[in-house]
């Protein structure tokens, strides 16, 4: 009898661990349910709207700036630098000495070639004197005036070959690094230094085929580089190739910029937009309004519930040129339409949200919407 009666509390005990357990249980599971079924807050987003905005027609591109005049200063004949005439980096004119080689050899052989053409000259005019008297035949005086004229260019030979010891600027230009030292000998080809004209500069890209009747020299390009991603340099084109790649199917394109400050310097990466004559009306949307998808793009688009709340609606849009982070919309969206601008990624349609800050247009103020999560209208007439 006293076995059962602990066997029975030991079965009450343990009906009332499991009721405890299952009741705290259910409680839990009530609680969670209660929290689910709270409407959740609104997001919190910037908004937009899309405009109309006049955009030039152009076609996009990519190319390399180059010096209208660029060479590489070389010695044509071979000697010892005896001075130096430059810095790296200088500004020169056209006719500036840059290096000078040795020439004591170069400066004696012209004094010997001025002296035979001297003697050569008395020589004829011997000569010449002797003629009429016919103390002299003809001959003789064909040969000495060969023999002038020969001296005389040999003459003229010694000294341009005196004057390739001294190496001047082509033309006024920019200077690059110095890349030889005083004293070196140099071999006839050696490189000395850089110098390029860099004001104007070109910059050569390429077009497809098809925009060869849409371009013409004296279209205005804007051309940007990754060295001044803030500027923007405008130029004209110059110069359009006469043929088409026929592996490519492309065209090169020469257009030329002012480059008063010298920013531009030959070698750099460009990005060439070629603008067209006519204008166009587009309507636009920040970039960071998009959401670009795989399976086609889309923005949230801000409309009224029958609460006036605000609430997303998903609308795929069809994308076209971009422009100084302002995207064109071909087809999905109006003029006037309020989008989300930023906080895209935590959205999904039909969704409530806040307006934290919304830029209405490029003309138009901010306005401020924080806590309502409804539209200015509906604010408005909720506070009249």
């Amino acid at each position: 009898m006293r076995t059962a009666s602990r066997f029975v509390v030991v079965i009450l005990f343990l009906v009332l661990i499991l009721g405890g357990i299952f009741g705290y249980k259910f409680y839990q599971i009530g609680q969670m349910k209660e929290q689910f079924s709270q409407p959740q807050p609104p997001a919190v987003v910037a908004a937009t709207t899309a405009e109309t905005m006049s955009w030039q027609p152009s076609q996009k591109s990519v190319g390399s700036i180059t010096a209208i005049n660029g060479v590489e200063v070389a010695n044509e004949v071979p000697g010892t630098i005896v001075e130096i005439g430059f810095e790296s980096g200088q500004n020169v004119k056209a006719g500036d000495m840059l290096v000078r080689l040795d020439s004591a050899v170069d400066e004696s052989a012209v004094s010997t070639r001025r002296a035979e053409a001297r003697l050569a000259a008395r020589e004829f005019s011997r000569l010449e004197e002797l003629l009429p008297r016919r103390a002299v035949s003809q001959a003789e005086y064909d040969q000495a005036q060969a023999n002038l004229e020969a001296a005389q260019a040999r003459v003229k030979e010694a000294e341009a070959q005196l004057g390739k010891k001294t190496l001047r600027a082509p033309f006024a230009g920019t200077l690059g690094l110095r890349q030889v030292d005083l004293g070196q000998y140099l071999p006839a080809g050696s490189p000395i230094v850089e110098i390029n004209m860099l004001d104007p500069v070109y910059v050569d890209y390429t077009l497809p085929e098809r925009e060869l009747s849409r371009v013409s020299v004296g279209n205005t390009v804007e051309v940007t580089v990754a060295a001044q991603p803030d500027a923007l340099f405008t130029g004209t084109v110059s110069a359009i190739n006469s043929s088409v790649n026929p592996q490519t199917r492309t065209v090169r394109v020469r257009a030329t910029l002012p480059n008063e400050d010298l920013t531009l310097r030959p070698g750099m990466f460009a990005t060439v937009r070629t603008l067209r004559p006519a204008e166009r009306d587009v309507i636009a949307v920040p970039r960071t309004a998009i959401s670009y998808n795989t399976y086609g793009d889309f923005v949230f688009v801000l409309a009224e519930n029958g609460d006036g709340q605000l609430v997303t609606e998903r609308r795929s849009v069809q994308t076209g040129e971009t422009r100084d982070g302002m995207v064109e919309i071909v087809s999905g969206l109006e003029a006037g339409d309020r989008i989300v601008e930023t906080g895209l990624l935590r959205l999904r349609a039909d969704q409530r949200v806040e307006i934290q800050t919304e830029k209405e247009s490029q003309s138009g103020g901010q306005t401020e919407s924080q806590g309502t999560g409804q539209s200015p209208q509906a604010s408005g007439e909720a506070a009249s």
